[in-house]
């Protein structure tokens, strides 16, 4: 009996166990980790590799049973995600979740694997393998394991692994995917033993076509579910991502809003105490106090903000003002020319964030410009029937990398940046417009377009 179980063990069961340990590490490989991670993480294998060698023992008396197979499956699955969380620090249900697609891409790797080799047996070619069948089968399998876990990498990398910064899932995605698992190993579990009944000379061989047709059309079916579950993971990954950057965009955008009253009520305020300094100033002027040269300066220096710009909208005085001011004291040149009545049909909170992410976007470009001639920033904007189009431009240095059209953040944290161009596109779309950008001889153009549906 002893021998039976080893080569189950070794067979079998540390076979799937370094499968889904080489899966489940590209999918946790971002995740954040605990202290002594190395240690854990060796002190979970061992563990696993145990449960494994026990339930060997249990896959010996009831392995050809659905259910008995199903209990081992699910135990070592459910040792793996305490191995998960006790190396990663991570809540427990983001665990089973990853462990969930790593599960779900071994099985259709091992589905696709099967669907290939029946196809190989019913041709005859592995009755060519001779003595050496198991040396011929295992290095090819292993390679088609190397070869997938690659492609399953670099999808990850490039596709998904980015959005996974934030893992609060939606708990329907999460039990969808978990009884779609669990209907898989059931519907692979009961195909095995099925078929390895009704096999000859060797599992997988069948004499009779119809079985053959079984079976092929059972991997196909088995390989369609698990490929269908880790594209709705992955999709559920993305569309989270997507969510809580929605989330933030809109809250940045209310931010906005919030920030306008605030430079409102800031300005206004400051206003009054400039007109009272100016009253006094007379006063001195009149009583023979202060020269008529000092008077005019006094004057000029309290008249910042007073008739600055006037574009017939107060939240982009307000706005241009702020910047203005902010131009002026790191050597910027700052030009506008706006008709802010032609923005009446926006939202404040959009209206502010829009321009405010534009120019801030600008001067962040300008302000390395070490040319104080070249710090320069032009914005225009132009009414044509019921199209609005607002121009920026500016100077820069060194390279910019465009994505869909837009700038990419240099910054290195590019998760909790790059939000300004990004909540331009959103509000832009909001209003049924585009924004595109452009550079030439490092200078950049904004163009922006956007519809007023009041307008008939």
């Amino acid at each position: 009996m002893i021998d039976e179980v080893l080569s189950i063990y070794g067979h079998i069961i540390v076979q799937f166990i370094i499968e889904l340990a080489l899966f489940t590490a590209i999918i946790c490989f971002f995740f954040k980790r605990r202290k002594l991670f190395i240690i854990r993480l060796i002190i979970s294998l061992i563990t696993i590799f145990a449960s494994g060698f026990a339930l060997s023992f249990l896959y010996y008396y009831v392995g050809n049973t659905i259910w008995g197979r199903i209990i081992v499956y699910f135990t070592l699955f459910a040792i793996f995600s305490i191995g998960l969380y006790f190396s990663f620090k991570e809540r427990i249900i983001v665990s089973l979740f990853a462990l969930g697609v790593a599960y779900a891409i071994q099985n259709a790797m091992y589905k696709a694997w099967l669907f290939i080799y029946v196809g190989l047996e019913q041709l005859g070619w592995a009755e060519n393998w001779g003595v050496n069948f198991s040396l011929i089968y295992h290095t090819i399998y292993y390679l088609f394991v190397i070869i997938v876990a690659i492609i399953i990498g670099l999808i990850y990398i490039l596709k998904v692994h980015k959005r996974f910064t934030d893992r609060n899932f939606n708990n329907n995605v999460l039990i969808i995917t978990a009884l779609a698992l669990v209907a898989t190993i059931v519907l692979c579990s009961y195909q095995d033993i099925y078929f390895a009944k009704l096999s000859t000379i060797r599992e997988n061989h069948f004499d009779n076509p119809i079985y053959y047709y079984l079976r092929q059309s059972g991997n196909l079916i088995s390989l369609l579910c698990c490929i269908l579950i880790v594209y709705l993971a992955f999709k559920a990954v993305i569309e989270n991502h997507l969510e809580k950057e929605v989330e933030y965009l809109e809250h940045t955008i209310k931010q906005s809003k919030q920030q306008y009253e605030i430079s409102k009520d800031t300005i206004e305020m400051i206003n009054i105490k400039c007109h009272d300094i100016k009253y006094h100033i007379r006063s001195l002027a009149s009583s023979g106090e202060i020269k008529e040269s000092d008077l005019k300066e006094l004057e000029n220096s309290v008249k910042i903000y007073d008739s600055k710009f006037d574009t017939g909208n107060q939240l982009l005085n307000v706005l241009l003002i702020e910047k203005s001011l902010y131009c002026e004291q790191h050597s910027i040149n700052f030009s506008c020319m706006i008709d802010g009545e032609n923005f009446d049909f926006m939202e404040s909170g959009d209206l502010y964030c829009m321009f405010g992410n534009l120019i801030d976007n600008a001067l962040e470009a300008v302000s390395k410009i070490k040319d104080k001639e070249k710090r320069i920033i032009n914005i225009t904007a132009r009414r044509r029937g019921n199209m609005i189009f607002v121009e920026e431009d500016n100077y820069f240095t060194g390279e910019l990398e465009f994505k869909d059209g837009l700038p990419v953040t240099i910054k290195e944290d590019k998760n909790y940046h790059g939000f300004g161009t990004r909540s331009l596109r959103m509000i832009v779309r909001k209003y049924g417009g585009e924004i595109t950008a452009t550079s030439e001889n490092h200078i950049f153009h904004l163009s922006i377009i956007l519809t007023d549906n009041r307008t008939k």
